[in-house]
């Protein structure tokens, strides 16, 4: 077992450092940031194109003293319940005066009406779609109320008595935090897993693995290469995790807020990576058995697929069961190895309990334990097997031909 280990470490040595100082490696690194820069930028400019096209436009066709009103109660109001609260307004006549229907400055698409508001401010008329009325109308009738009082209408300031935790802050609120590790985890192990299989595929290709295999235990091999890409992933997870902090604080001094789990923060962030190296371990392994199994690229592709869809189909069960804690489907989905990590982050998440995230970490390092030699076996079976069967019969018939040749060499002797 000391000499697996140790040339195991050989292995994942050489791997590590093959892959690390290599010109590939920087965009390796650069591959997941760019993305995410793109999907920020296009976010931050399709929000501001729909908050331009879809913005909420009032129109007032009032009587000028009644439109006056109305706008000082809007800026009045504004500075109590800030200026975002109120639909830009905007004042186009009356409609009465200039014998132009309500529905005519709705027709116009060079102002884009939600609404126009005519009548007067005793008895206001709001025109518009049904969904734009139910939204404009409280603020109209509360400007109106407030123009009629001549600014009378005081607003009583409430005072903030800020405590730590209310009883909302329990299942449901926890639940997005144990979504958002789930849904981390799950991005991370899809994004890392994978190139496993194409590091073995490429070594077979290039006969490499028969010097390993000639030279080192089979399971040090397979051992040396999933640790190798695991420190390989683990470097590139804490190279992105502190760009990602350093760009948070750049554009906002405080990170983004979410409900403390029952297992406080330090022990669930600790559990995630607890979680996520056991959800690599078992996908890892399993892709080095196909790996080994794989003749070509276009074989490993085509196999990984399934597997890829299998294991999202794992993380939406362990999501759904969520909601479920201690029913037999949530205890199912914790026990199940491949949907094990993602449910147990869940548990962190609404449980303060420890002692069984013990157990299921344990079970997960045996189950990739036993796909890791199962993949050995598979590929010493399959592969190694008709390789040493190819060298034994051309060992054959160099023996036939040696014997042959010695028998004629004989007879000229004799001869």
């Amino acid at each position: 077992m000391r000499e697996i280990f140790r040339a195991a470490f050989v292995i994942a040595r050489r791997d590590f450092i093959a892959i690390v100082y290599s010109k590939a490696f920087i965009f390796f690194l650069l591959g997941p940031l760019l993305p995410v820069l793109v999907g920020f930028a296009a976010g931050n400019l399709g929000g501001q194109i729909a908050k331009q096209v879809a913005r909420p436009v009032v129109g007032i066709a009032l009587s000028q003293a009644d439109a006056d009103k109305i706008l000082m109660a809007r800026s009045a109001l504004s500075k109590t319940l800030g200026d975002r609260y109120f639909s830009e307004m905007k004042v186009v006549g009356d409609a009465e005066v200039g014998q132009v229907s309500p529905q005519a400055y709705l027709q116009k698409k060079s102002d884009s009406f939600t609404v126009v508001v005519t009548g007067t401010l005793e008895k206001p008329i709001v025109t518009g779609t049904a969904n734009s009325i139910r939204r404009e109308r409280p603020d109209i009738e509360l400007l109106a109320g407030y123009a009629q009082s001549g600014g009378s209408l005081i607003l009583p300031t409430a005072t903030s008595d800020i405590v730590v935790e209310t009883a909302n802050n329990d299942k449901q609120l926890r639940t997005i935090t144990a979504q958002g590790g789930q849904v981390l985890v799950l991005f991370l192990t899809m994004l890392l897993a994978g190139m496993v299989l194409s590091n073995l595929v490429e070594e077979k290709s290039n006969k490499i693995i028969e010097i390993l295999a000639a030279s080192v235990p089979m399971e040090s091999v397979f051992l040396g290469k999933l640790f190798a890409m695991l420190a390989m992933a683990l470097l590139g997870i804490a190279v992105w995790t502190t760009i990602g902090i350093i760009g948070f604080m750049a554009v906002s001094p405080n990170l983004p807020s979410y409900p403390t789990p029952a297992v406080g923060w330090p022990i669930f962030i600790g559990l995630c990576f607890a979680y996520f190296v056991m959800a690599y371990l078992m996908l890892g392994a399993l892709f080095l058995g196909i790996g080994a199994m794989a003749a070509t690229v276009r074989e490993v592709q085509t196999i990984s697929m399934p597997v890829t869809m299998v294991q999202l189909i794992n993380f939406f069960f362990a999501s759904y069961a969520l909601t479920k804690t201690g029913e037999p489907m949530e205890i199912f989905a914790a026990v199940f190895p491949f949907s094990s990590p993602f449910a147990m982050i869940g548990r962190a998440a609404l449980e303060p309990m420890l002692w069984h995230h013990g157990v299921a970490i344990i079970g997960q390092l045996l189950f990739a334990v036993l796909l890791l030699r199962l993949g050995v076996y598979l590929f010493k079976k399959n592969v190694m097997k008709s390789g040493n069967a190819g060298r034994v019969k051309d060992g054959s018939k160099r023996k036939l031909l040696g014997a042959d040749q010695n028998s004629s060499i004989t007879s000229r002797h004799t001869n």
